[in-house]
């Protein structure tokens, strides 16, 4: 505020507007306006001719991509697995994503894939085949025990880490939207990048036995794969669903992965089951469990060839691996179900 002093120069009468704040005014010449006019309606005609071309209604784009109006995509109204073939290289991303985080530090890295079993075999065979002598009742003992540690590996990763999947990936579930089946998927994937190398390790000691296997038993041996694939992501799928509402489901799946190894013909013939509880209701249920037909296939595939031993094949054991590849179809119908049903809270309970 200006005081008016006599010894003061009096202050210049203010004027408003004042320069400083006067508005931002553009002059554009109406030719070039002609012309921004004219290039807008260029790439108008564009977009309209591209979106005439696909001939894509609302009704059906909304039914592929899950896609409301409004633009956001609404969990649980999504196409399931089905979305996840569809964003395949969302699938590769999140598989490298988990292996260089698991790696990352390690100076033996992927070796572990083959450290990892080569340790649980040894201290099989040890305890089983030679403390208790099992190795002198099954020749290439082995080839038997260790075709049977890959396939029941293989599961146990891939339940357990698509159990894990959803919770460990919290932050990502929380921030975008995309098909939650793609952390039981990627995880599945995991879990076969480190089966390969078991199984290499597999065919060479087989070989070393003499291996010869016929095209029948190379394709009870792919059935076995599909049987553990399929059952795995059907289970993880459900048990990946319930954990994030129950995380006691986490721990019950652990049991489930330790008790895995015994409910099925891994470290001792199936000949002991039948000698033991006989051939009742009992052996059937256990006949019913579909590691049993997958470790089974892969003995027929890769232990029976490379043995000269004349034991019996696990009677009608075609029919059972096609029984347990349709009973774990329905697993997978099962967990899929689950997950799409408590999809929507994913975001709310973690």
């Amino acid at each position: 505020m200006c005081t008016h002093r006599p010894y003061v120069r009096p202050c210049p009468a203010p004027t408003w507007p004042s320069p400083r704040y006067v508005p931002l005014r553009l002059r554009v010449a109406p030719s070039r306006i002609i012309r921004i006019r004219a290039s807008l309606s260029r790439i108008i005609g564009r977009v309209e001719r591209s979106a005439s071309s696909r001939s894509v209604s609302l009704v059906t784009l909304r039914r592929v991509t899950a896609v409301r109006t409004d633009g956001f995509l609404e969990p649980g109204r999504g196409a399931g697995l089905l979305d996840v073939l569809r964003r395949r290289y969302l699938v590769k991303l999140l598989v490298r994503k988990e292996l260089r985080v698991r790696y990352q530090g390690s100076i033996l890295g992927l070796f572990w894939s083959y450290l990892k079993p080569a340790v649980q075999f040894i201290v099989f065979y040890f305890a089983i085949g030679v403390f208790l002598g099992l190795n002198r009742n099954i020749n290439d003992f082995a080839v038997y025990l260790f075709s049977g540690i890959v396939a029941i590996n293989y599961f146990s990763e891939a339940f357990g880490n698509a159990t894990r999947s959803i919770v460990g990936n919290g932050a990502l579930v929380k921030k975008i939207y995309l098909p939650r089946e793609l952390f039981p998927v990627s995880s599945l994937w995991v879990a076969i990048v480190h089966f390969f190398p078991q199984l290499l390790v597999l065919i060479v000691g087989a070989l070393i036995a003499g291996w010869r296997p016929s095209p029948v038993q190379l394709g009870a041996g792919v059935l076995g794969f599909l049987i553990v694939t399929v059952f795995s992501l059907g289970l993880g799928l459900l048990f990946g669903a319930i954990n994030v509402v129950f995380r006691d489901a986490e721990n019950f799946v652990d049991l489930i992965l330790m008790v895995a190894t015994w409910i099925s013909p891994v470290l001792y013939f199936w000949t002991n089951v039948t000698d033991a509880i006989g051939t009742g209701p009992l052996w059937w249920l256990y006949q019913a469990n579909p590691l049993t037909a997958a470790v089974e296939l892969f003995h027929l595939c890769f232990w029976f060839p490379a043995t000269d031993e004349t034991s019996p094949v696990l009677p009608n054991l075609g029919w059972i691996g096609l029984g347990a590849l349709i009973l774990s179809g329905l697993v997978l119908l099962l967990g899929q179900a689950t997950f799409r049903r408590l999809e929507r809270q994913f975001a709310q309970e973690l």
